[in-house]
């Protein structure tokens, strides 16, 4: 049986069952149509408050269980999501318009998340420490307790899940708020994958909802860790409140990724790397390569390669055709898109194709010659346009690649590698991929950016993951109480 064929989810949240939400409910609309896909409940801040008590309880029998136990979960919570892997495919061709092929990315990713999970409850969870006293005296990891997950709309479950197996099989309780827009692919999905993989209830629930509900789960006292995936502007909203209840808040940010393109390059093999960097996913992936940085001597011929690659290429519904670029999310990302295009143009930068749309089906655009005051440049643009700007000398380029407030992704195209290592060495990232574009993951795989691009590696690999979602607990032992001097 499908995971969602019986309709069970249909305006409802998980509690551990489907029970009505606070909050009624909301229509789920399909980008490329603007059709429903059906009714999905809406979450309040007081279905977060019980969500919270009811995670609480639940969770202290949950880690409680031998480790073995939530080992097995994982692995067929990854079973499942593969088992299922078309019916997700098209969920999310037609939630959030990833062209099929990027559904068998997320499907794969996010079963490996899984199964990178279910090896971190057999891990050493702690360590012997020396004492000057007659104790024994060691360190031991402990869950955290309940951890709060709010989700993009992008990649809605690779997103998701890298925080939800990680916190899970550690043996912590989730609340996971997906983003609205994609609630069905990004939170139902996995609210049926932990069901069905044995996770008890109220130990995993999922509770759609906008600002309000993932301000809830923030303020929750239930709640110890908050992992956020999103915009910069919103992350740092979610780190101020974090920071204000004391506790811990992974925030995994924006970017504005630059492509550095060396003269030694091939330049053909060179714009068809920048193209995958840029449009894949429409460019809503927040790896996505948002600058071209090519030396001048090449600019010219990289910008019109490029260009004659991607000004062809098919834009439509990824669920009913064979498309290269789907949609954009909503009309509000497609206006502002469509703004910062049309601003840096007015700023000197040259369309080259593109700089159009059709409803939500925004044409692949190449602007050339684009000034580093202009828009498409400065800004984050999460969506399908690849801004070109030459530069000439590699202090030149360091100087544009680090000039931003971003740090999360950087690719440098060079034949000599270990000089590509030596300029990645001089500009602030989280992630670098010499000869490889920008938009680069794996389970296996720190995961994090710097500056305004978040706090840092807190996903992917088992280091990361135990220091995200457990505690340090110090403990000592004595065979006899001591003897104090009053």
């Amino acid at each position: 049986m499908a995971l969602l064929e019986d309709g069970a989810w249909r305006g409802k949240v998980w509690t551990g069952a489907w029970t009505d939400g606070g909050g009624g409910t909301y229509t789920a609309v399909e980008p490329s149509t603007g059709e429903s896909l059906g009714e999905v409940g809406l979450a309040t801040p007081a279905d977060v408050a019980a969500a919270g008590a009811r995670a609480a309880a639940a969770q202290r029998g949950w880690a409680a269980l031998p480790f073995e136990q939530r080992a097995a979960v994982l692995r067929k919570a990854g079973d499942l999501l593969t088992a299922h892997a078309e019916e997700i495919k098209g969920w999310l061709a037609r939630e959030s318009g990833a062209i099929l092929p990027f559904g068998d990315f997320q499907v794969h990713t996010s079963a490996q998340e899984c199964y990178e999970a279910s090896a971190l409850p057999s891990h050493p969870y702690g360590e012997l420490l020396r004492t000057g006293s007659p104790r024994l005296s060691f360190a031991r990891r402990v869950p955290a307790g309940v951890v709060g997950v709010i989700a993009p709309f992008n990649v809605p479950t690779i997103l998701a899940i890298r925080a939800i197996a990680p916190a899970l099989a550690l043996g912590n309780a989730v609340v996971l708020k997906p983003d609205p827009r994609t609630a069905v692919c990004g939170g139902a999905v996995f609210a049926q994958v932990f069901a069905e993989a044995g996770v008890p209830e109220g130990v995993f629930q999922v509770l759609p909802g906008g600002a309000d509900v993932g301000e809830a789960l923030v303020v929750d006292p239930a709640v110890r860790v908050i992992a956020f995936t999103g915009s910069t502007r919103a992350g740092r909203a979610v780190g101020a409140l974090a920071g204000q209840h004391l506790k811990r808040a992974h925030l995994e940010l924006g970017g504005n990724s630059a492509l550095i393109v060396m003269p030694d390059v091939d330049v053909t093999a060179a714009a068809s790397v920048g193209a995958w960097g840029t449009f894949a996913h429409s460019g809503q992936i927040c790896m996505a390569t948002s600058r071209h940085l090519v030396h001048a001597s090449i600019a010219e011929e990289y910008t019109q390669v490029l260009t004659d690659k991607v000004k062809d290429l098919p834009v439509g519904d990824p669920f009913r055709d064979h498309v290269a670029l789907g949609p954009v999310i909503d009309a509000g990302q497609r206006d502002r898109v469509h703004g910062l295009v049309t601003a840096s143009i007015a700023a000197g930068a040259t369309v080259r194709t593109g700089g159009t749309y059709e409803g939500l089906f925004y044409r692949p655009t190449v602007l050339g010659d684009v000034p580093v005051e202009a828009p498409a440049y400065q800004q984050e643009i999460f969506g399908p346009v690849a801004p070109v700007t030459p530069f000439s000398s590699v202090d030149e380029v360091v100087g544009l690649a680090a000039g931003t407030e971003y740090g999360l992704s950087l690719g440098i195209l060079t034949r000599d590698v270990y000089a590509g290592l030596q300029l990645a060495e001089r500009i602030p990232a989280g992630l670098v991929h010499i000869n490889d574009q920008t938009v680069n993951d794996e389970a296996v795989a720190p995961f994090g950016g710097v500056g305004a691009s978040g706090t840092g590696s807190r996903h992917g690999g088992p280091q990361a993951n135990i220091e995200a979602f457990t505690e340090t607990q110090w403990v000592t032992l004595r065979g006899d109480l001591p003897t104090y001097p009053f």
